[in-house]
């Protein structure tokens, strides 16, 4: 084992320590309900797509009754989170092909999920991941931005830096790894003031210190 390596389990075991609790904080129900609330959360907040969601699912719980919806019962369930207007237009959509090309399923594979409308690589890989527990490591600007401030990539794209850590962590971890990666850039390592006096990782971070 590497240095690298030994580092990163390091800080990972940090940040097991402060979010024992870490998990998805997108309420669903189902994959497809999951599947619906990351496509939402593009841009918005989990806290502003759960007040959504609840009045959404009432409607339409599954993919044949979202896709039988009007465009715009649909768009006004869903106005007040961001960009709703081409969010309905792919909700709709993915709903239509679910039914159409997967009998109504969410798939399981990155190649199948990246085909529905909507659904880029880390909506896809927060689908394997939490509905699925297949391991995944999605990147979104929480997850970009610890990385690089732990050192664990240099990258600045989500892909690259998607790459870098799961060649530095082993593929069980990598679920887990993303929740605390979150959950740590959302509680102590903001964008603007970082919490440093108050993380477990002070230790391993040049930028804490």
């Amino acid at each position: 084992m590497s240095d690298k390596t030994d580092r990163a389990a390091a800080v990972m075991a940090a940040l097991a320590a402060m979010y024992p609790d870490a998990r998805c904080e997108l309420d669903f129900a189902d994959p497809f309900q999951l599947l619906v609330a990351t496509i939402l959360s593009a841009q918005s907040t989990d806290v502003l797509v759960n007040k959504v969601t609840p009045k959404l699912f009432a409607l339409a719980a599954d993919p044949a009754a979202m896709a039988a919806l009007a465009p715009e019962t649909l768009e006004n369930a869903i106005r007040s989170i961001g960009l709703y207007r081409n969010k309905s237009k792919n909700i709709a959509a993915t709903a239509a092909m679910l039914v159409r090309d997967f009998g109504g399923q969410v798939p399981r594979t990155m190649e199948e999920l990246r085909r529905l409308p909507g659904v880029g690589r880390k909506t896809a890989n927060v689908v394997l991941g939490v509905a699925f527990r297949i391991p995944a490591l999605p990147v979104d600007t929480h997850v970009l931005r610890v990385a690089r401030r732990l050192e664990f990539t240099g990258a600045d794209t989500p892909d690259k830096v998607e790459e870098d850590l799961t060649a530095l962590l082993p593929p069980a971890t990598w679920i887990d790894a993303h929740h605390r990666l979150i959950w740590h850039g959302r509680r102590r390592c903001k964008a603007r003031k970082p919490l440093c006096p108050d993380c477990g990782c002070r230790l391993f971070c040049s930028y804490g210190k």
